[in-house]
């Protein structure tokens, strides 16, 4: 069972981050270590040419990401990306976003983690992160 539910995450991102409430982005599903979250389409995220700008994409990641990582920890505020690589992949449509995350290793002080992004189905970015987890207390 996740460390954090669908309804504790969103309260996160409405509360805590508001660039990403915004936006409109939520947290659809969660599991320990997986999270899928939606970026529901906008204009106000368009980029010239008529397409979803990287900025959207890149922040869609990075709070799944972060889901990601609460889902095995709990509540953590200070978890922290100290990097994130994405590589836009193809053109996505004019349609929401879902982005699918999972850890690929989970240490004491680090987390490495990657994301898919996807419009109707298709890759149309995908990303890898790292976060790095604040000390608990006596470590």
């Amino acid at each position: 069972m996740s460390k954090v539910s669908i309804e504790d995450f969103n309260a996160i991102i409405a509360s805590e981050l508001p660039s990403a409430a915004d936006s409109g982005v939520y947290l659809r599903s969660i599991e320990p270590g997986k999270a899928e979250m939606v970026l529901p389409y906008s204009e106000h995220s368009l980029r010239p040419g008529g397409t979803i700008a990287g900025p959207f994409m890149m922040m869609l990641a990075d709070v799944c990401m972060y889901a990601v990582v609460l889902s095995l920890l709990g509540e953590i505020k200070l978890a922290v990306t100290t990097s994130l690589n994405i590589n836009f992949v193809r053109k996505p449509a004019n349609t929401e976003l879902v982005a699918r995350g999972s850890i690929i290793k989970l240490g004491k002080r680090l987390a490495v983690l990657e994301v898919s992004i996807c419009s109707n189905d298709d890759i149309v970015a995908h990303a890898t992160g790292t976060y790095s987890i604040p000390p608990t207390s006596g470590s």
